[in-house]
């Protein structure tokens, strides 16, 4: 099973419901889409093909799809003005991007990727399951737009956040992590949210996703920290903006063969990046091909960008199955980390 043993060890009961697969190749949007961003992408020659059914007539997304890959969400400053790479740059480029993941390869009294010297790399290689390839069409970054491949320019409040949070991760790293209570870390230390749930992005394992639908709904489960959304196909309004939610409100529409789903109303504890009450995603599911699932993103917060952007993900077919994920049970990093740091404050106990 491909190394998902961190999966299967942190799991204790596995989904069983539908079975199907999903996946993703360059985007395609419907030209009516109103929050469609100029398309700035190369389009990828396919056969025509036409998306199977439901029993009731929609597309049938229904399946496993797994989305792992190592090309990275923004483009290399060493490749800037080269939006895709040649089959010899893309082994070189997978060659070592593979060698300098590898964590059994980091000195941690030299540092190396997150871990400052002296630091500690809390698995080895052996746990991971990242991918080793890029995205098929060799893109050099899973950003489409802006064109640059890269995140737009921050907002002032939106430097002024990433700052911070730089600050928070550099005082973790030297031992110091923020620790007042347990509010002060985040919703992944916490087992109640992956940072890679909405927008659904490779992580460095469970990358798969599965989707089940019925007549008016679509649900979309995460692999990682087994979140799910049960998603409304039936044009009802998003719920009150005094209801906040940790994966937000989310309403979907076929526009053609593709799924537009919109999510707003995150909960003020979320962040992406920064941002969190005032995020918009709206995320694009096409079916392009038997074992290919399109998945396309646009994120929008303008307090944190000075423009939205977007990025798209192939999905392909899996045979494997999703797994629960164990988070909660035996989680013993946050009582311990409250501990050290009242340790800390008080080395003599009292």
């Amino acid at each position: 099973m491909s190394r998902r043993v961190l999966a299967t060890l942190a799991s204790l009961a596995i989904i069983t419901l539908a079975l199907g697969f999903v996946a993703i190749a360059e985007p395609a949007r419907g030209q009516n889409d109103r929050n469609s961003p100029p398309d700035t992408r190369a389009t990828i020659a396919v056969k025509p093909w036409k998306s199977p059914r439901t029993p009731w007539g929609d597309p049938d997304f229904q399946g496993i799809w797994d989305y792992r890959t190592i090309t990275p969400l923004e483009r290399p400053s060493a490749l800037s003005a080269k939006p895709f790479l040649t089959d010899d740059e893309a082994a070189i480029f997978e060659r070592e991007e593979n060698r300098r993941q590898n964590r059994d390869l980091i000195d941690p009294a030299k540092g190396g990727l997150q871990y400052p010297p002296g630091g500690v790399i809390p698995y080895n290689e052996f746990w991971y399951d990242r991918g080793n390839s890029v995205v098929g069409s060799k893109r050099t970054s899973l950003i489409v737009d802006p064109p640059d491949g890269r995140l737009p320019p921050l907002t002032p409040a939106g430097q002024k956040l990433a700052d911070a949070a730089a600050e928070a991760d550099r005082e973790t790293q030297l031992g110091h992590p923020r620790a007042d209570s347990y509010v002060d870390r985040s919703l992944q230390e916490r087992c109640i949210q992956s940072a890679g749930t909405l927008p659904i992005l490779p992580g460095p394992y469970n990358n798969n996703i599965q989707i089940f639908q019925s007549a008016g709904y679509v649900a979309i489960v995460n692999e990682m920290i087994h979140e799910h959304r049960i998603v409304p196909l039936d044009g009802r309004p998003h719920s009150s903006q005094s209801l906040k939610q940790w994966t937000g409100d989310s309403r979907g529409r076929w526009a053609g063969d593709t799924l537009v789903v919109e999510t707003t109303n995150f909960s003020p504890a979320v962040n992406f990046r920064g941002a969190g009450p005032r995020l918009t995603v709206v995320e694009r599911f096409t079916r392009v091909a038997s074992e290919t699932l399109q998945y396309e993103f646009t994120i929008d917060d303008p307090t944190i960008w000075t423009k939205p952007w977007t990025a798209v993900i192939p999905m392909k077919q899996t045979s494997e199955q999703i797994y629960e994920y164990g988070c909660h049970e035996e989680n013993f990093a946050i009582r311990n980390v409250l501990r050290g740091a009242r340790s800390e404050e008080d080395p003599s106990g009292r």
